[in-house]
C-alpha cells in the first residue's frame, strides 16, 4: 500500500482543526448575537425614538413657522 500524499496529510490536519474550532466558533457566533440583542438593539431602538421626537418638535416649529407666514 503507498504511503500518502503529503497534501492529502496537509488536507487532513486542515480538516481536523477546521472540525476542533467549529464547536468555539458557534460559541462565539451565538455570543455576538446575544450582545446584540441585549446591547445594541435596545439602545439603537432608544436613540431612534428619540430622533423621531427631535424630528417631530423641528417639524412642528416648521409648521408654526409657517402658519404665521
Amino acid at each position: 500500500m503507498p504511503s500518502s500524499n503529503p497534501f492529502e496529510e496537509f488536507g487532513r490536519k486542515v480538516d481536523e482543526h477546521i472540525n476542533n474550532a467549529a464547536p468555539r466558533v458557534e460559541e462565539d457566533v451565538r455570543r455576538v448575537i446575544a450582545y446584540l440583542n441585549d446591547e445594541v438593539v435596545p439602545k439603537v431602538r432608544q436613540n431612534s425614538s428619540e430622533a423621531l421626537r427631535v424630528a417631530a418638535e423641528q417639524l412642528r416649529k416648521l409648521a408654526d413657522h409657517l402658519e404665521r407666514r
